[in-house]
């Protein structure tokens, strides 16, 4: 297990009067684990949990399939074991329980990924069971990051932005974005990632398309392009986007990434602790208001064992900038009516003096030129 991470948990648990944690989530068992249970998030039936007490034991439950993988990585951790078509996951989650004491304890669970059969069962099987949602707990604790959870995010920033960097150095005009994409994983994998999420590749009238893969589209001379890629290692994400343009930028494709670029400096400056989160978004808004133009609901975000996490920077809640977050920071614009969509995403950590950038291995003060 994470020692750093189940020993703030368990300040949290002594802070509510709970006698342990479970977690179920592939997000949650990665971020206490320390790994990831592969087929976990692969076949939600095979369910994998953590328990933390409030008295310092901890223990993984998974499927016999995992368990020499689990094993390999959990070193002293007690490890229960449930059989593929003949256990029910929940039943050798029960008898854990009791074996430690805990049938009628005060346990927060994670309820909204709780499946609602199980939910039933467990109730049934320990009916003086105290159940309490711990979905906001582990919300709260993973938005502050150890100095190891930010040494891993730092490393897998600069992976993302090389990766980016390197693809777009590997293409030009009349290269596909199947070219980009093989080249941008390939970049990913030599760097020591364990694997990616969302590979966005996006070019041409492609570029205004949120989320979208590669395709057999060729670059053409005038082309913006978008590329977005999240390197995960033991179940952390970093993701990063670059916009590139093939050969010369039109006049106004150039004046819209200029007001991404102040858009981008203007958030960066107001990221600090104790800043709101609410009015940095209203700091966004002030320079990209200048465009005429649809803007996002959100300009950060933070980052860890999920893609997107609370706290989000945007007009519809306020949160504290806290010292020790980790945050996507992403202007940009889909539709610009010209064809075309851009963005700039960078990886930030929060620091006593103010924001610093992680993923600082691309200059994104102008866009990438790649050769028409």
């Amino acid at each position: 297990m994470r020692p750093d991470v189940t020993n703030r948990l368990r300040q949290r648990l002594d802070r509510d009067g709970l006698d342990a944690l479970v977690c179920m989530s592939p997000e949650n068992v990665a971020y206490t684990a320390g790994f990831v249970i592969p087929s976990q998030s692969l076949m939600r039936w095979r369910h994998a949990m953590t328990l933390i007490t409030a008295d310092g034991r901890e223990a993984i439950v998974c499927i016999d399939m995992e368990e020499t993988t689990v094993r390999a990585s959990s070193g002293d951790t007690e490890v229960r074991v449930w059989r593929e078509f003949v256990d029910r996951p929940i039943d050798v989650f029960v008898e854990l329980l009791r074996d430690w004491g805990l049938a009628s304890a005060r346990i927060a669970i994670e309820m909204n990924y709780l499946p609602a059969a199980d939910y039933e069962l467990l109730r049934a099987a320990l009916p003086g069971l105290q159940l309490h949602a711990a979905d906001d707990m582990l919300v709260a604790a993973r938005q502050v990051k150890s100095a190891d959870e930010l040494l891993l995010l730092e490393r897998l920033a600069r992976i993302s932005d090389t990766a980016i960097r390197t693809a777009y150095e590997s293409v030009a005009a009349g290269s596909s974005e199947m070219d980009i994409a093989a080249a941008l994983t390939r970049s990913v994998y030599e760097q020591g990632a364990q694997q990616f999420k969302l590979m966005i590749v996006a070019t041409g009238e492609r570029s205004q398309l949120p989320n979208v893969g590669p395709t057999t589209r060729r670059l053409a001379p005038g082309d913006v392009c978008r590329v977005e890629i999240f390197s995960v290692i033991d179940g952390y994400h970093a993701g990063v986007c670059r916009t590139a343009v093939v050969g010369d930028p039109s006049p106004i494709a150039e004046r819209i990434y200029a007001n991404l670029v102040e858009c981008k400096r203007a958030v960066f400056d107001a990221i600090r602790p104790g800043a709101s989160s609410r009015q940095v978004y209203e700091t966004y808004q002030k320079t990209f208001n200048a465009l005429k133009m649809p803007a996002i609901s959100f300009v950060a975000h933070s980052i860890g064992v999920n893609l997107h996490e609370p706290p989000y920077f945007g007009p519809y809640s306020d949160h504290v900038v806290q010292d020790g977050m980790v945050l996507g920071m992403e202007p940009l614009v889909y539709r610009t009516g010209h064809g075309f969509g851009m963005q700039i995403k960078d990886m930030i950590a929060v620091e006593a003096s103010g924001a610093r950038l992680l993923s600082d291995v691309t200059d994104t003060e102008k866009m990438f030129r790649i050769p028409a």
